[in-house]
């Protein structure tokens, strides 16, 4: 085991920059998702970890040797891979031992070392299957035990769960999970799963443009992110956006307003600033009585609803000739907010609704940068709820 170590690490590829600066340690044990959209660098980054590719700057220390220029062999470290790749014509030890072999292990060495690993991933008694014999998940198992026979400094894991189907998928995250607990390796897992990585990770570093964003625990990307990105890219479904201004009392747009003091969060009138609210904190006013300190009502209209079995999804339009657009959820146009499955309302209904507002963001919207989370009612409007607050928001 040992803690990895990334300064100032770069990657580029004439003139396509995968990897932008790259700063990060992960402690000894810990498990620590890179997670971002396609293209975000996040594969790139594990691969200067693993030394398939050579950082153009920077340095990589695992524990405490340089490797930045080591070959993978010498490293200390094992991956698992999307493509399970086993060799189709060997049983499930062979595969396992494979790469003990290779290295001249001693036979007593390599039977110690595949047993453990068996029993890890919970393939003891199958070790004389063929892969073609095995289920999806019982072959993803074999390819974990193969990186776990290495006994390895460090587990990389780039997307080992994306062929599966979405069942298995979940099982595998709880396997993973478990693995973790019993072993304590150091583990960086690559996805653009949140829920894998917001289930499995002691921390989520989330990517780019090749830049890191924000590393920290999952609920805290969640409930405190640092910038529009983050805000918007951790949760699902998406955060809504509103863009506006901040006025002499508070946030101002064409369909919301936000009564709190600018400065008290250091905003100034004036300021072009975006409201960022999560589906789950948008509540109908006749549902809305454990919201404590609500923002002023909002005339909305139903257009979609797209029941999820444990909650309906219900996107409201904003403006009267505006519709719903389901590529662009971020549309300033529209709020989608998710109701308890027994709600009772329909598709072109008007509906009033409100905002948590202990659970409004605010960011810049030039920068993306986050001013605040949660904005806190002025004090001559505390105790103002729904319709009484509506004259000051």
């Amino acid at each position: 085991m040992a803690k990895v170590t990334l300064e100032n690490v770069s990657k580029r590829y004439d003139d396509v920059v995968a990897v932008d600066d790259m700063n990060l340690e992960i402690p000894d044990g810990e498990f620590v998702t890179l997670v971002g959209p396609s293209g975000c660098g996040k594969s790139t980054t594990m691969e200067t970890v693993a030394g398939l590719t050579t950082p153009t700057e920077g340095t990589i220390h695992i524990g405490d040797r340089e490797v930045t220029n080591l070959p993978p062999k010498d490293r200390g470290v094992a991956m698992v891979f999307q493509n399970i790749a086993l060799f189709p014509h060997m049983d499930v030890y062979d595969n396992i031992s494979f790469g003990l072999r290779l290295r001249d292990f001693d036979q007593e060495e390599t039977d110690r070392r595949v047993d453990n690993a068996a029993e890890t991933v919970q393939m003891g008694g199958m070790l004389d299957r063929m892969p073609s014999e095995m289920s999806g998940g019982q072959r993803q198992r074999v390819a974990i035990a193969r990186a776990l026979v290495r006994e390895p400094d460090v587990f990389l894991m780039d997307e080992p769960l994306a062929n599966l189907d979405a069942k298995l998928r979940v099982h595998m995250r709880t396997e993973l999970q478990r693995i973790h607990r019993e072993l304590g390796t150091t583990v960086i897992y690559v996805t653009h799963d949140q829920a894998e990585a917001m289930t499995m990770s002691d921390r989520i570093a989330v990517i780019d443009g090749g830049k890191l964003q924000q590393i920290a625990p999952p609920l805290t990307c969640y409930n405190e992110p640092e910038n529009l990105f983050v805000a918007g890219f951790i949760g699902s479904p998406s955060m809504n956006f509103v863009e506006g201004t901040v006025g002499a009392n508070g946030f101002e747009s064409e369909h919301i307003d936000v009564e709190f003091d600018p400065g008290t969060i250091g905003v100034a009138e004036g300021d072009a600033v975006t409201l960022g609210v999560r589906p789950e904190d948008v509540y109908p006013t006749d549902t809305a009585g454990s919201v404590s300190n609500p923002t002023a009502e909002i005339e909305t209209t139903t257009d979609v609803l797209e029941p999820m079995g444990d909650e309906i999804f219900v996107y409201l339009l904003l403006a009267e000739d505006a519709e719903t657009d389901l590529e662009d959820p971020e549309s300033s146009d529209q709020l989608l907010m998710s109701v308890d499955p027994a709600s009772d309302i329909d598709e072109d209904q008007t509906m009033r609704v409100l905002l948590d507002r202990e659970k409004i963001h605010l960011f810049e919207t030039e920068s993306g940068k986050a001013i605040a989370h949660g904005l806190v009612q002025p004090t001559r409007a505390e105790g103002a709820t729904g319709t009484e607050a509506e004259g000051d928001d």
